[in-house]
């Protein structure tokens, strides 16, 4: 592992401002595709009944408006090449990490033996920052392995602009086959949060629950698709750089929606991310083997020695983080 020096001085403040736009474009697009929304309405219906045309939209309405009209055109697209101006993200995080399955063992078995790996990772987090900044620090083979996620996401706009440049794919069960079967080399690997937005809200500064004791389809998919298999990811830090309000109720509406609703903060009560330092583990391939048809048995099986070992990842790498060192994992 090669420790990387904390926030200095210089960058802090270009980490803060390039991590706080993600948390911000969560936060205030909502508020802004609502409002544009209602503006655009407004000023149609009063030119229609003034009996003028579109050309005659104030020019305040057009600016206002243009972001979310050119957003909602617009597909996601992924930006590997952005990752370069990201870095000082990784300062401000105090970034790092631990790979016992390094990043040349990964590409070489994807790229020449044909592997395919879902990169199952937890927590969640309201966003995950830790997992952004094993991007940004990736080589340029990894950056183009998917992320599954919502498929809410993927028809938001600004967001889905915003959070695209990573490269997403919806996180059905049925696209999820199909990038493992279909992808060629790392792109046929993927990443998959398997809290989803349950395990979101279960973000806290004290305590680490994930929610992942019923999460066991992603399981049952690698066992049926031959030379696919699983590699358990630690995202240490992640629940702590925002909080949230932590409410059964918004919980289950977000799970419905699939978007969450709820207010988080982190720096001076703002949804800005709080300089917490994460660390990146990921641990080793489960060796999972090819059952077309598999049994209960077999699922529970092997999703209780994947359970076992994102345990070990947070037992054996917890110190290293200060905020980690007194914290118990529980399972929900």
């Amino acid at each position: 592992m090669s420790p990387r020096t904390s926030s200095t001085s210089i960058r802090s403040l270009p980490g803060l401002v390039i991590s706080s736009v993600f948390s911000l474009a969560y936060f205030i697009s909502p508020a802004y595709i609502l409002s544009a929304t209602f503006w655009l309405v407004i000023q149609i219906s009063c030119l229609l009944n003034d009996g003028g045309d579109m050309s005659q939209l104030s020019t305040s309405a057009v600016v206002y408006v243009a972001p979310l009209l050119i957003s909602v055109v617009m597909p996601p697209r992924a930006m590997p090449w952005l990752g370069q101006y990201m870095k000082p993200m990784l300062d401000y995080f105090s970034y790092d990490e631990v790979l016992e399955m390094t990043n040349e063992e990964l590409i070489q078995q994807a790229n020449v033996e044909g592997k395919k790996f879902i990169l199952a990772m937890q927590p969640h987090g309201i966003i995950s920052f830790c997992s952004l900044c094993h991007w940004v620090n990736s080589p340029e083979e990894l950056k183009g392995v998917r992320t599954a996620v919502a498929s809410v996401l993927l028809k938001t706009p600004i967001l889905k602009n915003v959070m695209g440049i990573y490269g997403l794919t919806p996180a059905t069960s049925s696209n999820v086959r199909r990038v493992l079967q279909k992808g060629i080399g790392t792109k046929g690997s993927l990443v998959l949060y398997t809290g989803g937005i349950a395990e979101m809200f279960k973000s806290s500064y004290t305590e680490e629950r994930l929610y992942l004791k019923n999460r066991k389809g992603f399981i049952k998919i690698a066992l049926q698709l031959e030379g696919v298999d699983i590699i358990p990811v630690y995202l240490f830090g992640n629940t702590a750089c925002l909080s949230v309000i932590r409410n059964s109720v918004l919980a289950g509406l977000s799970r419905r929606m699939q978007v969450a609703v709820t207010y988080y903060w982190g720096k001076w009560f703002l949804p800005i991310p709080r300089d917490e330092k994460l660390l990146f583990v990921r641990g080793k391939p489960l060796g999972l083997p090819y059952i077309p048809q598999p049994t209960s048995e077999d699922i529970v099986k092997w999703h209780g020695m994947y359970c076992d070992e994102v345990k070990r990842l947070f037992e054996e790498n917890k110190e290293r983080v200060p905020s980690y060192k007194h914290k118990k994992l529980f399972i929900d």
